[in-house]
């Protein structure tokens, strides 16, 4: 979200941020960026005068959650604004995976056809562009759900990478020490990760270096999460971290056994930034190489992430090659100049011609028309409820 919102202002746009949620001694400070924030509440009509007023060209939807309460109060008020939905990942796919997950079933024996499904695709459908960061959910939405690919928009991470001098100044192998792992703990797959990672696999790494050290970085830590840190066994939660180079640019490897998920995985993509070469499972890594060579391992056998997380961590030459894959992926798939022109010229085209575009997505049309009653008169019960 950050990476758009910086693209729009270096074109030169005006940014308003909207959202329900209250502000946090964690959140991004848009004053300092020149941006307005607003905030907006669900099932309020306040927000139909706050939208009409302001007459935004573009909104830009944060998920399809978003997009389902506000889209259509969007659509009713600013016809003419073109509605764009940020995917960041599909919902419905992460969390079939879950489901397949806790029943002990292969992932790939998953169930898409959900209630999820059907809302988040509704949504895509209901909107103008819809962005998706990996090319596995784009394919998927494509050839398994058949939707157009007018509607679609390939739109990865977006980063210039380090500077040949940034990489010269960073730590070398030798000066570089321990296990790294990264992540939000409110996102299911990020706490199932690292009570596997405890579980299943440190032990094996342990068993076999004794005095290996894993530094466990991450906010909203659960209860569960906090309660298996323990020094004894080199196992560190040191919980939210102010700068995430504090944490990459130390560690030697970085662990990321993911069991579920969707979308692109970030704490991949900073690693390859900050130089950390990293072990991965065939989920982490879904969508983020191509084929090109591969920053680490992939591993998705316990026993087998254990041995390959040991020889990266151990192996100095195999070590300096992930690194170099690393750079080489930052360079050449996910590079902002590939990127942010063809998505402005998109942008540009759409806002010309957005009837004829729409008249093309006519079932999202039908979609929306049918949202926008049912929605709208579901919103007016609850404020009305509220207000007694």
């Amino acid at each position: 979200m950050m990476q758009l919102v910086d693209l729009f202002l270096k074109e030169g746009y005006i940014i308003t941020f909207a959202s329900t949620a209250n502000a946090s001694e964690w959140s991004v400070d848009f004053s300092s960026l020149g941006i307005s924030t607003e905030t907006i509440e669900l099932n309020n009509n306040s927000f139909d005068d706050f939208v009409s007023q302001l007459k935004p060209s573009v909104v830009l939807f944060d998920r399809f959650i978003t997009e389902e309460q506000f889209g259509w109060r969007v659509a009713e008020q600013c016809p003419d604004a073109l509605r764009i939905l940020d995917t960041e990942d599909l919902h419905f796919l992460r969390k079939a995976r879950e489901e397949a997950v806790k029943k002990m079933l292969p992932v790939t024996e998953v169930n898409l056809f959900s209630e999820t499904a059907k809302r988040e695709l509704a949504s895509i459908l209901r909107c103008d562009l819809s962005l998706i960061i990996s090319e596995f959910e784009l394919e998927l939405l494509q050839n398994t759900f058949e939707i157009s690919s007018k509607i679609l928009y390939y739109l990865p991470f977006l980063v210039s990478g380090p500077s040949t001098e940034c990489k010269k100044e960073y730590y070398t192998f030798e000066e570089r020490g321990g296990f790294v792992t990264i992540g939000n703990f409110l996102h299911a797959p990020n706490v199932d990760s690292l009570l596997y990672l405890k579980k299943e696999i440190w032990p094996h790494i342990r068993k076999k270096m004794p005095d290996a050290q894993l530094f466990v970085y991450g906010n909203y830590a659960p209860q569960q999460i906090k309660q298996i840190s323990n020094s004894e066994d080199g196992f560190n939660f040191k919980g939210w971290i102010p700068l995430l180079s504090d944490a990459m640019l130390f560690g030697r490897v970085c662990l990321v056994p993911l069991r579920f998920g969707a979308g692109l995985k970030g704490k991949l993509l900073d690693a390859m930034v900050y130089g950390i070469p990293s072990v991965t499972s065939s989920i982490g890594a879904e969508g983020m190489y191509g084929e090109l060579p591969i920053p680490g391992v992939i591993a998705d056998n316990p026993l087998e992430f254990a041995e390959v997380a040991i020889e990266l961590y151990t192996v100095k030459s195999k070590w300096q090659k992930a690194q170099e894959n690393g750079f080489t992926v930052i360079e050449e798939r996910y590079h902002n100049t590939f990127f942010v022109p063809p998505f402005l010229e998109r942008i540009e085209l759409l806002q010309q011609s957005l009837e004829n575009h729409r008249n093309n997505n006519f079932i999202g049309q039908i979609l929306l028309h049918h949202t926008l009653q049912s929605s709208k008169y579901m919103s007016k019960w609850i404020e009305e409820k509220n207000s007694k």
